[in-house]
């Protein structure tokens, strides 16, 4: 057990092969139209890499960025060279699948331009749609390029790196803020 456990892709392998089964043998639904099945996995990928960027920026909220104070100097190495930017290649990577796939979904059910437009009766998701736009260019175009200066993976001064620190605490905790009604939006559209 220990094996498998401390194997991170073997861990995801399963619960992969899992979900496949409930989706396909389990749930009642009949997936005899190959476009109902693929629409249901990309549904699922969605809502997992979404789980997953928001499971980050919160993360980084709740835990990284208020503990860093705390940590002793000799220790803030180890987050910075280690942690953190393996957070943020998971964080970017999942704010993109989350998008992309949220936008073949829309584009698929034929809603993509009505709810973006903000038109009756996809106001609600297209509120949640932009908002989640909004989110991923902060994190591709904002918070990992202040991010690069401010870890040293980019090389910055002491100044620079300061205030790409700040920037990119002050775009994180915008897209914390514009998450609460993002998931508010995608979770109640009907």
């Amino acid at each position: 057990m220990d094996k498998f456990f401390g194997n991170l892709h073997a861990v995801l392998g399963v619960g992969l092969v899992l979900s496949i089964v409930l989706m396909l043998g389990l749930n009642g639904q009949n997936f005899e139209d190959g476009m109902a099945a693929a629409n249901a996995v990309m549904r699922w990928l969605h809502t997992f890499f979404g789980v997953l960027w928001i499971g980050l920026l919160y993360y980084f909220n709740f835990v990284q960025i208020p503990t860093m104070p705390k940590i002793p100097a000799e220790l803030k190495p180890a987050v910075g060279k280690h942690i953190a930017p393996a957070a943020l290649f998971w964080f970017r990577w999942a704010a993109l699948a989350t998008v992309v796939l949220g936008v073949a979904i829309a584009g698929h059910a034929q809603y993509l331009a009505p709810a973006l437009g903000l038109q009756d009766p996809y106001k609600l998701i297209g509120v949640g749609m932009w908002l989640g736009l909004i989110m991923a260019f902060n994190v591709w175009f904002v918070i990992w390029p202040n991010q690069k200066k401010a870890l040293g993976i980019v090389e910055a001064d002491d100044a620079t790196k300061a205030k790409a620190a700040k920037t990119a605490m002050i775009f994180s905790r915008t897209n914390t803020l514009l998450s609460i009604p993002m998931l508010y939006a995608m979770v109640n559209f009907s």
